[in-house]
C-alpha cells in the first residue's frame, strides 16, 4: 500500500484519528482542519499533550462539514450548523422504533 492511498471502512468508536489521517480523509490540507478544531467547531476531538486527535464521530462531523463548505460554498459556522442538524436526525431517526421482518 502507497502512503498516499486512504482506506475506507468502519471505524471502531474507541478510535481515535490524527489531524492528518482526518485531513486525507476529507481531503482537505490540515490547516483546514485545524482552522476548525480552533474556532471550536469540532467538539469531538480533544487535545491530549498538545497534539489534537478526533474520534468516529469526528471525522464524520469533519468529512459532512467539508462538504457542505465545498458544494454550497458555505462558510464555516454554517456548515456547522448543517453538520448540527444532521446529526440530530440521525439520533431522532436511531430512536425510532424497526420495523417488523
Amino acid at each position: 500500500m502507497r502512503d498516499d492511498e486512504i482506506l475506507t471502512g468502519d471505524l471502531l468508536e474507541d478510535c481515535w484519528l490524527t489531524i492528518e489521517q482526518v485531513a486525507a480523509a476529507c481531503e482537505a490540507e490540515p490547516k483546514w482542519l485545524l482552522d476548525h478544531l480552533e474556532a471550536g467547531l469540532l467538539p469531538q476531538a480533544e487535545s491530549v499533550a498538545g497534539v489534537w486527535r478526533l474520534s468516529a464521530a469526528g471525522l464524520l462531523r469533519a468529512r459532512r462539514m467539508r462538504r457542505i463548505e465545498r458544494d454550497f460554498d458555505a462558510v464555516p459556522e454554517l456548515a456547522a450548523l448543517v453538520a448540527d442538524l444532521l446529526e440530530e436526525l440521525d439520533r431522532l431517526r436511531a430512536q425510532l422504533p424497526r420495523p417488523l421482518p
